[in-house]
């Protein structure tokens, strides 16, 4: 440990151009080791071989579910529930992704003791970004009502192993999105939709933010574009009203006052 230097980790993300997602984020985890290694004294104070290793830029990828999409998840999931083809918990793991906006470690590594079916909240004692609560609507709570529990198992989401969590949803999720045609959209995916169908109905970025526990407001902001601009709609109702004064019948679809 003491012998790895800059060069090495260089050299190492160099080799990973071809990939530069996963060359980043392993450049990342390296880091955090190495800090870690300083904490116990493996390593000098300060002396981390990645600092100074410039990451390959990102174009952030934000796939957002349509409508129609989410209708066509939806029928897929009830279709392999009803066929049971899938392991329950897999199928539930992957509605309460959608339903709530959590993070796929959130919901896999929810434990029964951390839901409060009363105050309809999932209290978390440690997420990415530490404590927190996740807000559980109908939809989301009926899920959780409706998953077997094993006897023994403190998760909600049991895997196969006796008293654990399902520990990877990959291959259930590319089951299921190859099949509504989604082969594009990743797990992660579904949070950024939850978080888009917010932003559409007028939720102001702030509550957004809660509702995904996240801690720094520029992360949320990245679904500014997606809110529904009251200046726009207040615009359409203006001109429904003004063509209605005047008899006008080239409005075709109608627009709700504010």
């Amino acid at each position: 440990m003491t012998e790895l230097d800059r060069a090495h980790v260089a050299k190492l993300h160099r080799d990973m151009a071809d990939a530069p997602y996963q060359a980043n984020r392993t450049l990342a985890l390296l880091s955090k080791f190495c800090n870690w290694c300083e904490m116990r004294g493996l390593r000098s104070e300060h002396s981390n071989p990645c600092r100074h290793v410039e990451k390959y830029r990102e174009e952030r990828r934000e796939r957002i579910l349509t409508g129609d999409e989410l209708l066509r998840l939806g029928t897929i999931l009830a279709e392999v529930e009803q066929s049971r083809e899938m392991s329950p918990w897999a199928i539930g793991a992957i509605r309460l992704l959608i339903f709530t906006g959590a993070r796929l470690s959130e919901v896999l590594t929810l434990k029964w003791q951390h839901v409060d079916f009363e105050r309809r909240l999932l209290m978390l004692a440690d997420s990415k970004t530490g404590k927190k609560i996740v807000y559980i609507n109908p939809a989301a709570q009926a899920v959780l009502e409706s998953l077997p529990r094993l006897e023994g198992n403190p998760f909600v989401i049991c895997g196969r192993s006796p008293a654990r969590h399902l520990v990877n949803l990959e291959k259930p999720w590319r089951l299921i999105r190859s099949r509504a045609g989604l082969d594009d959209v990743r797990i992660h995916d579904l949070r950024h939709s939850f978080a888009a169908v917010a932003a559409g109905q007028g939720l102001s970025l702030p509550m957004i933010g809660k509702l995904l526990g996240h801690s720094q407001p520029q992360t949320t902001a990245r679904y500014a574009h997606l809110a529904a601009d009251p200046v726009q709609e207040a615009n359409l109702w203006i001109g429904e009203e003004i063509a209605r004064a005047l008899g006008s019948h080239i409005m075709k679809d109608p627009v709700s006052g504010p």
